[in-house]
């Protein structure tokens, strides 16, 4: 059986850190900007981690 390929779109997405977790950007920064608040596209900036829930899948796709 041959070897499963990597998800090209997730090894893109995400960042292993230096614990093994995963860091990820978060949505909603795209477009359509003037409608929301400084404040809020501000916080948007900062990375954030993936949730434990979802990081068992998201390795998978990674490795």
């Amino acid at each position: 059986m041959p070897k499963m390929k990597s998800n090209s779109g997730a090894l893109k997405t995400f960042k292993k850190t230096a614990s093994g977790h995963l860091k990820r950007k978060k949505a909603y920064k795209s477009h359509i900007l003037s409608s929301k608040s400084t404040k809020r596209k501000r916080n948007l900036r900062h990375a954030t981690l993936v949730s434990k829930s979802e990081e068992k899948r998201v390795k998978i796709m990674i490795q």
